[in-house]
């Protein structure tokens, strides 16, 4: 079944730049709210879950902006799940917008995922 992009957008209003950015993109900060354990090997990631690994690799980069990971078993290369980061002008807070694929009938289910795992690195934040 063909994919559909989703994205979604979380506030951060006492969150600098820079602390997101290491949670986002190293695996020291990854482990602690998306994966149990992150292993990084240059653009290879490979996440680890319970006893379940995926590997992805980073197509795209602009560090303290985005970052871009491409599943390695998905075979559209088209498809890729993304974090990105703008400060919000009005109040000064950091937004982090997830970009993401997953089946039609599974966007919302999706969705929730991403909203726990938010709820969690917002308590590792302390916020």
């Amino acid at each position: 079944m063909a994919k559909e992009k989703f994205h979604i957008e979380f506030i951060f209003e006492k969150a600098s730049r820079n602390s997101l950015w290491e949670y986002i993109s190293t695996s020291a900060g990854l482990a602690e709210w998306f994966a149990d354990s992150v292993v990084v090997d240059g653009k290879l990631f490979t996440f680890q879950w319970d006893n379940h690994s995926s590997e992805a690799e980073v197509i795209g980069l602009s560090p303290f902006n985005f970052i871009r990971f491409h599943w390695l078993e998905d075979e559209n290369p088209e498809i890729f799940f993304e974090f990105r980061l703008h400060r919000i002008e009005l109040t000064g807070g950091i937004a982090l917008e997830i970009f993401d694929f997953a089946e039609k009938s599974e966007v919302e289910s999706s969705v929730v995922l991403w909203e726990t795992q938010i709820r969690t690195l917002k308590r590792v934040l302390g916020l």
